[in-house]
Order: structure tokens, then sequence, then C-alpha cells
């Protein structure tokens, strides 16, 4: 059997880079892929440092990755060999009420490529074709790598929805929240503050969607929205004192979307909820956002090419592991190429 480079999570803390079994030929439904591009995820770091997802051990993480069509399976049709593709990251059950629905990242037993299956930090990866999406031509693997990301953010400014000239507060410009930036500037939403601490990440979001930076108070996000008063937050870091601090910034009435991930049994502002009737939304994965991203990658290349990392290799990762969870990376994705 064929070998291949991967990096595989054997329990919380223990990534390792090593030769493994290739995946074999695709089965009728099939595709098998040669990756090109992946990005490591806030998640990926999440797993790794709680073990919160891990349903099998050893796996493949990786669920951001663009990746060459290799071979495909007897019964797939629009894939062929040589294709850029791009992974759908949610593995959905397929017979709840969500999924039927087409709600997949709402699935009572939503899993994700990378967990439940093994995932594309390794030099060859096998999907179902249902979970590829084909990259616009002249994008390349690099860009494509971000459309995860991407469509999770796009989800989380749609689930915001605010319109143009309502101030946005970002907390957090990682890969989420500095996306939904550059997707906010792109859609003319907006005037936008950020709050982000790593100052190097702070100056490439800056650029990349004209938002400006604050500082982490009440008073810095008073100022920001001024006479329209704060009415639409993004918390992208799920630190308690981020997210108290946004809500508490929010006018009665004002409307949050959570989708950092912070500690188990974190508690919220009740009290500031209730009585000001905030509307608290949370935020998982991306709903139908994915084809839009797609099509918008050539015209948002211009403003993501700073804030993507040059490609590090498969055995560099554990390294860079660590990395970012010291907040030492001045980009807001860091990219492997396998």
């Amino acid at each position: 059997m064929a070998r291949m480079k991967a990096l595989r999570l054997h329990g919380i803390g223990d990534l390792r880079f090593e030769e493994v079994d290739a995946p074999g030929a695709p089965g009728a439904s099939e595709v098998l892929l040669a990756v090109r591009a992946a990005g490591i995820c806030g998640s990926d770091l999440h797993n790794f440092r709680t073990g919160q997802w891990i349903s099998r051990l050893p796996a493949i993480p990786g669920h951001e990755f663009c990746a060459e069509v290799v071979a495909v399976g007897s019964a797939v049709r629009g894939l062929v060999p040589g294709m850029l593709v791009v992974a759908d990251s949610r593995v959905g059950c397929g017979e709840c009420g969500a999924c039927i629905r087409g709600e997949v990242n709402r699935c009572a037993r939503l899993g994700f490529v990378g967990e439940v299956r093994d995932g594309g930090f390794a030099q060859f990866c096998r999907l179902p074709a249902s979970l590829v999406f084909p990259v616009p031509a002249g994008v390349s693997p690099r860009m494509a790598a971000l459309a995860e990301p991407l469509a999770v953010s796009l989800h989380a400014l749609r689930r915001l929805e605010a319109g143009p000239g309502d101030p946005i507060v970002i907390a957090g410009a990682g890969p989420i929240g500095g996306f939904a930036a550059v997707l906010a500037a792109h859609l003319g939403l907006g005037p936008l503050g950020i709050i982000e601490r790593n100052a190097e990440r702070a100056r490439r979001v800056q650029a990349a969607s004209g938002a400006q930076l604050l500082a982490a108070t009440p008073e810095a996000i008073a100022a920001f929205a001024g006479e329209r008063l704060l009415r639409h937050a993004v918390e992208a870091t799920g630190q308690p004192q981020l997210v108290d601090l946004v809500i508490g910034g929010l006018a009665p009435g004002g409307r949050v979307v959570l989708v950092g991930l912070g500690p188990a049994g974190q508690a919220v502002p009740l009290h500031a909820i209730v009585e000001r009737e905030l509307d608290v939304r949370g935020c998982s994965a991306f709903g139908n956002e994915m084809p839009d991203v797609l099509a918008w990658l050539p015209l948002l290349a211009a403003r993501l090419e700073d804030l993507a990392s040059p490609p590090i290799a498969l055995a560099a990762v554990p390294g860079e592991y660590d990395h970012l969870m010291q907040g030492r990376s001045g980009f807001v994705k860091t990219i492997i190429a396998p």
C-alpha cells in the first residue's frame, strides 16, 4: 500500500508527524484528493488542548483545505481529475430534521472532517463527493484554503443582520473575526471597530478592512459608536472578559453573535441581556454561504493576501501549534502546504 506524510492527533496535547498508509481508491461516491493547502483553525487548537471533540484516535485533523482531485468514484458526476476543490467541513447525519431542512450545521449529531473522519493535514485525503466544492478558475490553493473560515465569518455576519451605516464592533481579529471584518468591508457594512491585542494581526486586518482599532474598554466602544449607539457586535474570542465587555457595550435591543469558543461553563451577564432586551445569537460553522464565498474569492484575494501566512511544511505544524496558542503569530491564518 502507498504511504504518505501526515499529522495525527493521538490524544490531548499529542500531535505527531508520521508516515502512514495513504487512502486507497475512492468508493463509488467518493473522491481521492491530493491536498495542496490547508489552514490551521482555532478549533484544531481547542481540540488539541481540551480533547472536546475527540471521537476517534488517532485522527488526521484539518477541515480547512484545498485539494486537487486525483480520482473519482464510478457514481461521481461533475468532478474530474485535476480539478481544484475545497472541503465542506460539516458531516451531518442526513436523517435529523435539521439535515432534512438543509441546515447541516444544526445537525443533532454534527461532526467535522478531521474529527469523525480523517482530514487535510496530510498529503492525501478521501472524502464523499458531496463534501467538496469546485474552486473558481484562477484562485490559488492558498487563497482557496481560506474558503471555509470565510464561510463561517459570512454566516456570523448574516446572523448579525446589520445594515449599511450601522456601527459594528468585532472582538478578536483572528481568522473568524478578521475575515468577518474583510467581508463586512466588501459588503459595504460598518463603520467597523475591531478589538485585538496582537498588534501585527490588528495592523493587517485594519489595512484589509479599513476598520478602526479599539481599546478593550467601555469608553472606547461608546466613543466609536457615537450617537448611533452600538447595536451590532461579533464576539470571536470566547474570552469571558471580552464577552462581558461586548455585551455591556450594546444599546438596548442590540444584538451580539457569539462565535468564539470559551471555557466550559462560562457565565454570561443575564441581567444585562434581560433588562436591555439584548439578542444573543450563536454561530456554528456555516449554512449555505460557501457558494457565495467561492464566487467572491477572486474579488477578495487582494484583501486576503496579506492575512495568510507563507505556507509551512507538515513537519513544522506541531511547533506552530505552540506558536499560535501563545498568540505570537501576526498572521490571521496559518497555511500548511502538505
